[in-house]
């Protein structure tokens, strides 16, 4: 049984709770219900946020719905759906500007917190390059290609023609695996060494490949690096 807003002690509802305890003492539920503000329809902000969770089942589905996905849950009209969609963009947008910093991407983990927010949204597989320069520094993000569900075609050209345009002394493979296991497939490893090859003839180094998925209690993080396991040649 979910519970009204109005049936909790007001000290314990939400927005006095973020108040005194900051978001983090707060439940997804409870921080996508004062987005929400109120219900309609009879049901409570709280209502239509468990709603949301179960029917979306995580975040990174929910800030992909439409906003025709979005009112297809009892209580989200369409200002509730325009609200959800602007605080996502501008969690994206705050990634973004993060990005802008030119953080040292020197580990796989600094890649896959600098594209997880923008990657996990695609539903078939996508790849990009993250371009560096000399101190190992972010140039740019550039999408290269998208494909069907598991199938992804890429042709070294597309790849390095922006990083040599780019004067980029490095490059780092990222794409994703929308089924969420981050594990590469031979296709994948077979694609990383191609591009490595072709980077040496470019005097390009490919520092890595990142795939990211969703994190599981066998792997424990959300991706996979191909240099951490082995597949590339020192």
């Amino acid at each position: 049984m979910t519970q009204r807003i109005k049936d909790i002690p007001e000290h314990e509802r939400p927005r006095e709770r973020l108040a005194e305890k900051g978001p983090a003492a707060l439940r997804d539920a409870e921080l996508v219900a004062i987005l929400l503000r109120t219900g309609l329809q009879g049901r409570s902000a709280i209502e239509v946020a468990q709603d949301l969770l179960k029917q979306f089942g995580n975040f990174h589905r929910l800030a992909g719905a439409s906003l025709k996905e979005l009112q297809s849950i009892k209580g989200v009209g369409r200002d509730k759906a325009i609200t959800l969609q602007a605080a996502f963009a501008l969690a994206r947008r705050m990634v973004g500007e993060l990005r802008r910093e030119s953080p040292e991407l020197d580990k796989p983990e600094r890649i896959a917190d600098l594209l997880r927010e923008d990657i996990r949204l695609y539903q078939v597989e996508s790849f990009h390059i993250v371009l560096l320069n000399t101190r190992r520094r972010l140039i740019s993000v550039e999408n290269i290609s998208q494909g069907t569900l598991d199938t992804l075609l890429v042709h070294p050209r597309e790849v390095f023609k922006p990083a040599i345009a780019a004067n980029a002394s490095a490059i780092v493979l990222v794409h994703n695996h929308p089924s969420g296991d981050p594990s590469p497939s031979e296709a994948d490893i077979k694609v990383t060494r191609d591009l490595i090859r072709a980077g040496q003839l470019l005097k390009i180094e490919v520092l890595d490949h990142v795939i990211l998925g969703h994190k599981s209690s066998e792997n424990g993080r959300d991706y996979a690096s191909l240099r951490e396991l082995g597949y590339f040649y020192s």
